[in-house]
């Protein structure tokens, strides 16, 4: 089928379609985390956002190039201009080198992206592997009249920029009003102007991560080296920049002015946010310090969690709302997730076990034939996962019908229902099984416990033992296995 793809684009504040400006080759920035802690529920929703844009993008039979970078140096506390860079205070609290703790909760990172089925980018570009070319933006942006040095530091002329173009088109802020009302601050420090912002930091003598430059020894502001590195790996004009939307301002805002002082127009086509995860109203985040780790969830290690939750409940909660609707956690909506994500999956498995007919009933026949076009047009809709899920959930509703004898399906719809679940769920969406019985030789000794004992069962059947037989089956219950009598023997599956 035809596909128009709807993005909604930050900067227009409407849907637009897809248009690629080099097709079918697609460029996409994705903002990657600043590496000094573990990763974080907050962290997995722009991966997981922007695995399906990825995932999506090449199905439709785009040649995607996605670049996410490791923020490893720049990233100074509460997002400012002045304290402590965040790794390098992490590196003096534990007695480590920079790079080791940059190291670490990189792969740290990666163990958890792996966990939640979150594909690897086509680059991951490292900030402190690319300080000549943040050097270089710096550099054109100082020619072109647009940055000053003050003490060895060079920072962006936001009140020039601002009359020549306009700073604020993403965020929507009108900065007039804010640039006058900081003249009185004029003159003090190093700026001209309170919120000019940092290209180039010069390194007080105690910071540990500095590099020499034409203006000082130091390090570069943490907005260039997206611009710096988004434009070395796709170009000066490149389709998608993602992020969350706690990035529009001032991260993104900053990289459009960068981009427009640097080479006279701004790079990005179309910027995509996701929005938050909250905890109780509030956004969950390390510098608010009301974060729960990925590997918490995981395991169940953390005061506000009454369980364990699989990487897979995590990424089916993320997926459950639209990526520009806020997501509350509960214990509850993970729960809701938990089974959700166990109903589809079991909805698939137990396509192997649907009977065929010689013909569909009419309403089997039409759901079959309507799925996969709602699911196309649900995620041509700006990847609208919650109404995929929606209409998977209606499919399992005819597989169970199915295997309960109340509706017939031929072989080819059998066919079609299960490729369209199948590519959704899991090439789309990225979900997997994950039961312990779902791999391998485990799976395999599992069946052949489960079928002996079953055999047990219907023996005692045939000779009327029903005490016996009932025993089984609700031994198998309690063990989390669910058996089922029909007409064309006995069905089972693990639950648990």
């Amino acid at each position: 089928m035809e596909h128009t793809l709807l993005i909604y684009n930050t900067l227009s504040r409407r849907k637009e379609a897809f248009e690629p400006l080099h097709a079918p080759n697609v460029g996409m920035y994705v903002c990657g985390p600043t590496v000094y802690g573990d990763p974080h529920l907050g962290h997995a929703r722009p991966a997981i956002t922007f695995d399906i844009v990825f995932r999506y993008l090449r199905h439709l039979g785009y040649k995607v190039r996605y670049v996410r970078n490791i923020t490893d140096v720049g990233h100074l506390e509460h997002d400012a201009d002045e304290g402590d860079d965040k790794i390098a205070k992490k590196a003096r609290l534990e007695q480590l080198e920079p790079m080791e703790i940059a190291q670490h909760y990189t792969n740290r990172y990666h163990e958890a992206m792996n966990a939640l089925g979150v594909l690897p980018p086509s680059i991951e570009p490292h900030a402190t592997g690319h300080i000549i070319e943040q050097q270089q933006l710096v550099q054109q942006i100082i020619d072109n009249g647009y940055a000053y040095e003050s003490n060895g530091s060079v920072y962006f002329d936001v009140e020039k920029y601002n009359r020549d173009h306009k700073y604020g088109i993403l965020s929507g802020r009108n900065l007039d009003d804010v640039i006058n009302a900081s003249r009185e601050l004029d003159g003090v420090g190093e700026k001209r102007n309170q919120v000019d912002f940092a290209l180039w930091k010069k390194a007080l003598p105690e910071h540990i991560m500095r590099w020499p430059s034409r203006w000082s020894d130091g390090f570069p502001g943490w907005h260039c080296e997206c611009t710096a590195m988004g434009r070395k790996y796709l170009g000066e004009h490149f389709d998608i920049h993602g992020g969350g939307l706690d990035l529009v301002f001032p991260h993104h805002e900053c990289e459009i002015a960068q981009a427009v002082a640097s080479q006279g127009d701004q790079m990005v086509r179309y910027w995509m946010h996701n929005n938050m995860i909250t905890i109780n109203g509030q956004k969950m985040g390390k510098s608010l310090g009301n974060f729960i780790t990925l590997e918490q969830f995981f395991t169940g290690g953390h005061p506000s969690l009454e369980q364990a939750y699989s990487p897979m409940t995590i990424r089916f909660f993320i997926l459950s709302a639209h990526y520009r609707g806020t997501v509350d956690f509960s214990n509850e909506a993970l729960k809701a997730s938990e089974k959700g994500l166990e109903r589809l999956m079991n909805g698939i498995s137990d396509l192997d076990r649907v009977p065929v007919s010689a013909k569909c009933d009419p309403q089997t026949e039409k759901i079959v034939k309507e799925l996969r076009r709602k699911c196309y047009e649900a995620m041509d809709d700006d990847f609208a996962t919650p109404q995929v899920i929606s209409h998977l959930f209606e499919a399992c509703g005819v597989v169970n019908k199915l295997l309960n004898h109340e509706a017939t399906i031929c072989a080819d719809c059998l066919e079609e229902l299960g490729a369209t679940m199948r590519l959704f769920a899991i090439d789309l969406l990225g979900l997997r099984e994950e039961k312990a019985g779902s791999s391998g030789v485990r799976e395999e000794a599992y069946g052949k416990v489960v079928d002996m004992v079953l055999d047990l069962r219907a023996k005692a059947r045939a000779a009327k033992d029903w005490a016996t037989c009932d025993q089984i089956r609700d031994a198998l219950k309690d063990a989390g296995f669910e058996v089922k009598d029909t007409k064309d023997g006995v069905a089972w599956r693990l639950n648990k």
